[in-house]
């Protein structure tokens, strides 16, 4: 269960850098996020659940 859990984690983190860093600069910013936080706040997201 530890690889399937794994997996969707790494998927899960992959999706929301790809969301993220299509945003533009001022997105991000709206959003409070910069660009070289994208990898942290994905992290996070991936293991929320």
């Amino acid at each position: 269960m530890n690889l399937i859990r794994s997996y969707n984690n790494w998927r899960r983190y992959r999706d929301t850098v790809t969301e993220l860093s299509r945003l533009s600069a001022r997105e991000l910013n709206d959003l409070g996020i910069s660009r070289g936080d994208i990898s942290f706040v994905a992290k996070k997201a991936a293991s929320a659940q």
